[in-house]
């Protein structure tokens, strides 16, 4: 399903994913100031951002468990939950997480007609379809797969997910449909624990540089993507394999971020395969590091875009 794009890419965000969750690791104020950074760079203007609706109980389950669901709607967790969860539960979370699921789905809608369209938000990969981890209560790229699927005519999906850690509950989610590849390259040795199979994962070593992190995705990237075949990518464009990040253990800097995204995008566009993008993680020490890398990613998105588009 070639994208016949058009110029401006939409920005997808909305106010509402800044959720107050008390002193934490997970910054959610970075959606907004990612924004305003782009908006003072002139990089975006305020037209272009597009609020999402929320997902619809229905889409949230062609993923999720009603039972979850269920617990999700009345906030009914057990402290064992809450503390898998790694967030306090509230009912602005609740809301924050289904108007994410309904932004990832928008952006891959988006990007079938634009070609390369960024969320301001999402990826949040270790949700399961019967439980919250890891700072993730539902999988907005999950639930955006599954609705393009059933809503849009796509049938091939690829997930590449780049976040520094492995994408547990996608894998799981995925694990027997041979429609949706899940490619994760990560620190091995990081969270979660117990990694379920995807199609494909890279485990990196910790300390891995830029140069060598390139080289790895150089070499199994552009192959899996002409095994697969995919209509459209969703990409977890992780911040967190930066080397100050206090939940990683890689040691790339912000050029080889900026670069791996540069070089994804590339790769994408050599075959038109349009692709949705996702923040995913990102807990730098120092906060204006975490928003420079995702303001990076979206300044590589906006390129890919014109490039797209001239091509």
């Amino acid at each position: 399903m070639a994208a016949q794009p058009t110029f401006p890419a939409p920005v997808i965000w909305s106010p509402d994913y800044e959720v107050d969750i008390g002193p934490h690791v997970f910054p959610t104020a970075k959606y907004r100031l990612v924004r305003e950074r782009l908006l003072e760079e002139g990089r975006v203007r305020e037209e272009e951002f597009v609020i999402p609706e929320p997902a619809s109980w229905e889409e949230l389950a062609r993923v999720h468990t009603d039972r979850y669901l269920e617990k999700i709607r009345t906030g009914d967790f057990t402290p064992e939950e809450i503390l898998l969860l790694e967030l306090p539960f509230s009912p602005q979370l609740r809301a924050a997480s289904i108007l994410c699921a309904g932004g990832t789905y928008t952006a891959g809608r988006l990007a079938l007609t634009h070609g390369v369209v960024p969320h301001l938000g999402g990826g949040f990969h270790h949700a399961f379809a019967d439980h919250g981890e890891g700072f993730c209560l539902l999988n907005d790229v999950a639930v955006a797969t599954r609705t393009l699927q059933a809503e849009d005519g796509v049938e091939r999906v690829m997930i590449v997910d780049l976040d520094v850690h492995h994408g547990n509950g996608t894998a799981a989610i995925f694990r027997d449909d041979s429609s949706v590849f899940t490619f994760s390259m990560h620190q091995e040795w990081n969270y979660p624990a117990v990694k379920p199979p995807g199609d494909l994962d890279l485990g990196l070593e910790d300390g891995t540089e830029d140069e060598e992190y390139r080289n790895v995705l150089e070499r199994h990237l552009p192959d899996a993507l002409d095994r697969h075949r995919p209509e459209v990518v969703f990409y977890l464009a992780g911040a967190d394999p930066y080397r100050d990040d206090q939940l990683g253990g890689l040691g790339l800097t912000l050029e080889g971020l900026r670069a791996r995204d540069r070089f994804v995008f590339q790769t994408l566009d050599s075959r038109k395969v349009p692709v949705a993008v996702t923040l995913a993680g990102g807990y730098a020490y120092r906060n204006e590091d975490t928003v420079e890398i995702h303001r990076n990613t979206v300044v590589e998105v906006l390129e890919a875009q014109r490039n797209w588009t001239r091509s």
